[in-house]
């Protein structure tokens, strides 16, 4: 009975390893997958605005009307991965700390909410622009104005997301170091990338005209977010007996 009771829990310990580590490179390729067709629908979105000028925005918008569509439905698909690698990593570090693992589950989910609202307003830009005879009572300049505005406003939420999307970061480099399912040396980058985000959040928030302070910070923020996804595409996760687990 103890021969076979010893089996039955080293088949049990087997199949949570495979599980464990099929997790952890389904939530590399989403983390990867988010992060490419994110930097592609930001470049793509943000090439027929002209700041500042609301009728060349206006115009550049409807002549790549196209490209404008495909640009915001690439940022809510970017924004759905996201939703789900964070889900992923969840189940990932939740035997880990059931309470931190949700904490960042939830910070990620507001930042992921206010983006899809961020990006819904900057579509509404070209519904104004192109049902310009549906609201004739407004003149050709208010239109664009109204929809330079809306672009406007969209911008100041995807601010507000770079504060969730950096808040995440601080409890999942946590869990990252504890777990030892991954090399330390994630979770610090982690929490560097954390630290980095929000320095970029008070300086889009208080010092918009100076963006070019934070660009230092990038390649950090790159390493740290694109060497996770990668490492856990590819390899996966590690766990060991000395993991520590957290009974919920």
């Amino acid at each position: 009975m103890d021969v076979l009771r010893g089996l039955r829990t080293a088949m049990n310990d087997r199949l949570n390893q495979v599980s464990l580590k099929r997790t952890a490179r389904m939530a590399g390729l989403l983390y990867l997958a988010y992060i490419a067709i994110f930097a592609v629908s930001t470049f793509i979105q943000g090439k027929p605005i002209a700041w500042g000028n609301a009728a060349a925005t206006a115009n550049a918008v409807l002549a790549a009307q196209g490209l404008f569509r495909l640009g915001a439905t690439m940022e809510l698909i970017a924004a759905l991965l996201f939703l789900l690698a964070a889900w992923a990593l969840y189940v990932l570090f939740k035997p880990v700390n059931k309470d931190l693992a949700l904490l960042f589950f939830l910070l990620n989910l507001v930042g992921v909410a206010i983006e899809c609202v961020a990006t819904l307003i900057h579509f509404s830009a070209l519904t104004i622009y192109q049902d310009s005879a549906t609201m004739a009572a407004f003149k050709p300049e208010q239109l664009q104005t109204l929809g330079w505005l809306l672009l406007k406003v969209s911008g100041v939420g995807g601010m507000v997301t770079v504060l969730f999307y950096g808040a995440w970061l601080f409890p999942l480099g946590y869990l990252a170091i504890k777990s030892r399912l991954l090399p330390k040396i994630f979770g610090v980058l982690l929490i560097l990338d954390g630290a980095c985000l929000m320095i970029c959040f008070v300086q889009l928030w208080f010092f918009p005209a100076y963006q070019k302070w934070t660009y230092p910070l990038y390649p950090v923020m790159f390493i740290a977010e694109f060497g996770l996804g990668l490492w856990l595409a590819i390899m996966g996760v590690k766990p060991s007996e000395s993991t520590p687990v957290v009974a919920d």
